[in-house]
Order: C-alpha cells, then structure tokens, then sequence
C-alpha cells in the first residue's frame, strides 16, 4: 500500500489544521491506521491511531482532547483533526499502515509509511 500525507502547513497557536493520509489500494478497510510526528533533533513518536475495524482510536496523551483521529473506508483516507494547537505540536507528521495491526503505538508495528508533512504552529 502507498500513502501520501497532505494538509500541513503554518498556524497560530490556538488554531486547528486537518491532515489528510490518501492510500492506495483496495484493502484499506483491513489495515490499522496511524499517525505520528518527529520534531527537530527528537525522535518520531507515537500521535493517534485506529484501527482496521474503526472501533478503536488510540491516542498519545500530549494531544488527548485536542486531535481526532478518523477514517473514511469509501475514499482510503484516514484524517487527523488537530485542535487547539500548541508550538510543541510543531513537527513532521506521517501516517503509517499495518494490515490488521495490533501494536498500534508503535512505529514498528508499522509496516508501510507515507512521506511527512510539516505541521508549524507559531506562538
């Protein structure tokens, strides 16, 4: 499966920003879907994620009550819907599959990966 991320860019602090994670193929409804981020000289982590049957989200507890997570099966797609953003949330964001994944905090319980998109919140 292919992935392209979309919908970063620049915003205040306080704004919102949804990112868009397109996949390709016809099997998207089985693969766990997630997202993470990888600030400048600190190591990618976990953000959100859902999974393959939708009836799970998951989220990293620095962005809890701020961003959704969502999945949209018809058009491939899985949005991160972040709110109430912070300048820590300043990042690289990529999203990640794994069919019918189960660790789902885990960039390694990612099989396939998608280009980043860069997320700036000034303050």
């Amino acid at each position: 499966v292919q992935l392209q991320a979309s919908g970063g860019g620049l915003v205040q602090a306080g704004g919102s920003l949804r990112l868009s994670c397109a996949a390709s193929g016809r099997t998207f409804s089985s693969y766990t879907m997630g997202w993470f981020r990888q600030a400048p000289g600190k190591e990618r982590e976990f953000v959100a994620a859902i999974s393959w049957s939708g009836g799970g989200t998951y989220y990293a507890d620095s962005v809890k009550g701020r961003f959704t997570i969502s999945r949209d099966n018809n058009k491939n797609t899985v949005y991160l819907q972040m709110n109430s953003l912070k300048p820590e949330d300043t990042a690289v964001y990529s999203c990640a599959a794994e069919r019918y994944g189960e660790g789902v905090r885990s960039l390694y319980g990612y099989r396939y990966w998608g280009q980043g998109t860069q997320v700036t919140v000034s303050s």
